[in-house]
């Protein structure tokens, strides 16, 4: 059952978001404005759920599971409607498309091992560039070349975002795989270690008649 609070029903807000997103841009009477100000409106639910997640304290399974999603389904339906519009270029596209997806199914296989990559700063960056980005690229209209500038900006972000994570991620496997095989050396050692000699009872008390 899903669990009630604020930043999970912010999430849940932001997936419902998506298709209205892409009727403002594709639909017959599409309208640039109601779609800059959808993509705003669901970018801002992201920054605010995480902050309420982790200031009340109310961090739950699903949050964790469907939050990124939610994320990458804004993006991908974004990006993927300004390539129909021929607003955006299809390679870059799918560029960012292809780090996001490669991303999401790394950090979902890490967390299945108990190991959890915490958001760095390059990963941040690309975020804001990104958002900055598809919303300067909806809002505009031919776009203007600062907006063409700012995209390149965002592969680039993008490209270096993934591999930073990569490495981190080969790094962060690697220390709990060792610290996995230190304890299980450690148990193999105790489980080997003589057993301790019998403790003799203490001599019994003299009873005064």
């Amino acid at each position: 059952m899903l669990p009630l609070n604020l930043p999970n029903v912010l999430t849940v807000v932001r997936i419902l978001l998506v298709p209205v997103l892409v009727v403002a841009l594709l639909g017959e009477t599409g309208n640039d404005l109601l779609a800059a100000i959808v993509f705003a409106a669901a970018s801002a639910t992201d920054a605010l759920d995480g902050y309420l997640a982790r200031s009340r304290n109310s961090i739950t399974s699903f949050g964790k599971l469907m939050d990124p999603i939610a994320d990458k389904l804004l993006v991908v339906a974004a990006l993927f409607a300004l390539v129909s519009l021929d607003r955006l270029q299809a390679w870059i596209a799918m560029v960012i498309v292809t780090r996001e997806l490669a991303v999401t199914v790394t950090r979902m296989a890490a967390t299945a091992q108990g190991v959890i990559i915490p958001a760095a700063g390059w990963g941040k960056l690309k975020t804001i560039v990104q958002v900055a980005a598809i919303f300067f690229l909806i809002a505009f209209d031919p776009t203007p070349l600062w907006v063409d500038l700012l995209v390149y900006a965002a592969v680039a972000i993008t490209v270096i975002s993934g591999v930073d994570y990569f490495f981190g991620l080969r790094r962060m496997l690697r220390e709990a795989d060792e610290r996995r095989r230190a304890a299980a050396a450690g148990a193999a050692g105790e489980a080997e270690a003589p057993p301790a000699p019998p403790v003799s009872p203490p001599p019994a008390a003299r009873v005064r008649s």
